[in-house]
């Protein structure tokens, strides 16, 4: 991570940590990086580079003053306009364009916001691209062999236009019906759009697939994304569910790139469960490409004891998407994920997807005439008790001999009953101490042991 992208973006309060000046920065280099790249390579032509955002007030600021850098520096931009963070992937994959960029600052508040990037693939940018990103917001740009004190601008005929590409969100919805294996027809759906991206998408797919959809929090006000509403406040779809009848929910966050569901008792289908459920579906049809589902450290300790017991790999990931689908690129895995709900389905997508995840729920249920608590029998989610704690130093408190003897200790205790992980905050400053046991009294137990170790070695806040 750098200094101002993390691993999901360049992410902040807006008009505090994440400006309209950082947007149109970013926008200036991107727009003049591209174009030069193509100029060297001998390419006619500017740059094309497609944008989409979420339904925050800020988004639109965001939109233009990166659309503002992007033209003065040669470029030519395409608004998708609201649209979800899968969709900008696939479309800047599928149309060919240079890069990507979504504004969003996915399940935050409306307050926040981020600059997502996105490369011609349809994968999170590159670190190197990123780094030189975060050199010209500092003034220390140097590429190509030189230092640049100042990118040019486009002059005369050079200069960029923007173009309304919302023709490109229009296809992305239609490659999410063709994906649809059967007809819902008779499947009663809930959909909780967060007042966020999936507003206006999520029921047009279901819709075209036959289903009779319930909706809920599709009416954006700007202020209104991810409150009380989406898979980070998933009550509402609970008491939906239960109360209409119906079959299954789904729940999206605030760019859609994630999805959690709720069954027809109303209990909550987390990413861990979603990962059993199509993880066990492709091993039974001999589709589990390398035997293995690729998880990140933080999926639950029951979830791997049921692929034990159906004979299923995994590897863990460090904490991010990112991460998950970098390792599934490079081992030739077709489905990994989180347990928050970010869930990548490699033949069909690049980055999480959370529309394209309800669709593949749907496609087990209709597959194996179940219904969605049906579907989860065999897997028992073990209690999880998560402490964060503030210190002055997370490097130096996680390599702490008393710190990690007390962590080793834990371990040994809890064997083949239960794990601990303590690991530190990519964005504060903060020693996340997990323990997950076969009750809420064991897991307090060890949790708080290790704590108290922090605490009198001097490093809490």
């Amino acid at each position: 991570m750098g200094k101002y992208f993390g691993t999901d973006g360049f992410r902040g309060e807006a008009n505090a940590n994440l400006t309209a000046d950082h947007a149109y920065k970013v926008g200036r280099f991107l727009g003049w990086y591209y174009g030069e790249l193509r100029r060297r390579k001998g390419e006619e032509g500017p740059a094309r580079i497609v944008i989409g955002k979420d339904t925050r007030r800020s988004s639109y600021m965001f939109e233009y003053t990166l659309v503002g850098g992007l033209v003065a520096s040669g470029a030519d931009a395409y608004l998708l306009h609201v649209t979800t963070t899968p969709s900008v992937a696939y479309i800047a994959r599928v149309d060919e364009f240079d890069c990507g960029i979504m504004i969003s600052a996915s399940h935050n508040p409306y307050y926040d916001n981020g600059i997502k990037l996105i490369n011609g693939n349809g994968e999170k940018m590159d670190e190197e691209t990123i780094s030189l990103v975060e050199a010209y917001l500092d003034g220390e740009l140097e590429v190509f062999g030189q230092k640049w004190p100042e990118i040019p601008f486009a002059k005369k005929e050079q200069i960029g236009c923007t173009v309304d590409y919302i023709s490109g969100r229009n296809r992305y919805v239609g490659y999410l019906i063709s994906l649809g294996m059967y007809s819902f027809r008779g499947k009663k759906v809930g959909l909780d759009c967060a007042n966020g991206s999936s507003w206006n998408i999520a029921k047009a797919v279901f819709d075209a697939l036959g289903a009779k959809t319930y909706v809920i929090n599709a009416e954006p006000d700007g202020t209104n994304i991810n409150r009380d509403a989406g898979s980070t406040h998933i009550e509402g779809l609970q008491r939906l569910v239960v109360e209409k009848g119906l079959d299954v929910g789904f729940a999206y966050d605030g760019d859609a790139d994630r999805c959690l569901c709720v069954d027809e008792k109303g209990n909550v289908i987390t990413g861990d469960h979603i990962l059993y459920i199509y993880g066990k579906y492709m091993k039974e049809r001999s589709k589990l490409l390398q035997n293995t589902v690729v998880t990140t450290v933080m999926s639950n300790f029951g979830l791997y004891k049921a692929f034990d017991e159906l004979g299923i790999d995994y590897a863990k990931t460090a904490v991010g998407d990112k991460y998950v689908y970098e390792y599934m690129m490079k081992n030739g895995c077709r489905i990994g994920g989180e347990q928050s709900g970010h869930i990548i389905f490699s033949k069909y997508a690049s980055t999480g997807d959370g529309i394209l995840t309800s669709l593949k729920m749907m496609e087990v249920m209709m597959a194996r005439k179940k219904k969605m608590s049906e579907l989860t029998e065999g897997l028992t989610i073990y209690p999880q008790v998560l402490v964060n704690v503030r210190v002055t130093d997370k490097k130096a408190a996680q390599a702490d001999p008393a710190v990690q003897e007390a962590v080793a200790g834990a371990a040994q205790a809890l064997g083949d009953t239960g794990r601990i992980l303590v690991r530190e905050s990519g964005t504060e400053p903060v020693v996340r101490v997990m323990v997950e046991a076969e009750t809420e009294e064991v897991c307090h137990q060890y949790v708080d042991g290790v704590v108290e170790v922090i605490k009198a070695k001097g490093y809490a806040v």
